[in-house]
């Protein structure tokens, strides 16, 4: 006879756990919604690396110009390409004194940021002067900079095709937002070069190198 301990309980049958369809679904949605507001409260935040990026680009390309100028003893000619906000340079080639047809570099710029100044926007300390919006290069007081050129020569001078030293800036910006409005200057007499952030305070351009 079997003892009442010996007997076998039976469980009753219970569901399984886990999520049902309705329920995965409202947890996708709900993830999927912080996404989008955190992309949206980190979009400033982006753009404002991607300002920075663009004049680190700047001024890099100018100083690798000036330095292989002055390292090669040549004339090495920047243009730059508001069209497509590239920046190219180009040896010029002895005898004869003539520009190579094509650039041994071509740069272009962080992507959504352009050659550009905004509404509001006031000129640097350096004050080499300030095109009016949209444009965003002034050499020599020139928009885009002198016709026949710019360049750096041997000695580290930042001039014209005809020798004269000439002044400029690169102003840079994400279009509509005004905090991302950076700028890089070029003193022609000795060829150096500023880099400025904008703060952008209460819509009037506030610039800190």
């Amino acid at each position: 006879m079997k003892k009442p301990e010996d007997r076998i309980v039976q469980q009753p049958h219970s569901p399984q756990s886990g999520f049902t369809m309705v329920e995965m679904v409202i947890v996708v949605i709900i993830i999927v919604v912080i996404a989008a507001i955190a992309l949206v409260q980190l979009q400033p935040t982006v753009q404002q690396f991607r300002a920075n990026a663009a004049m680190d680009q700047v001024k890099g390309a100018l100083r690798q110009a000036r330095e292989l100028a002055i390292s090669q003893r040549r004339t090495i000619v920047v243009q730059f390409v508001p069209a497509t906000n590239r920046i190219q340079l180009f040896q010029v080639l002895e005898p004869g004194n003539v520009r190579a047809a094509a650039p041994f570099l071509t740069l272009p710029i962080q992507s959504t940021v352009q050659f550009m100044t905004v509404a509001g926007e006031v000129d640097t300390p350096d004050a080499y002067g300030i095109p009016a919006p949209p444009a965003g290069i002034m050499f020599g007081g020139v928009v885009n900079g002198p016709p026949a050129g710019m360049q750096f020569q041997s000695d580290g001078t930042f001039d014209n095709a005809a020798g004269t030293p000439i002044n400029g800036t690169v102003f840079l910006a994400v279009p509509n937002i005004k905090t991302t409005e950076r700028a890089v200057t070029i003193l022609g007499a000795t060829g150096r070069i500023h880099a400025f952030k904008s703060g952008g305070a209460a819509g009037v351009t506030t610039w800190f190198q």
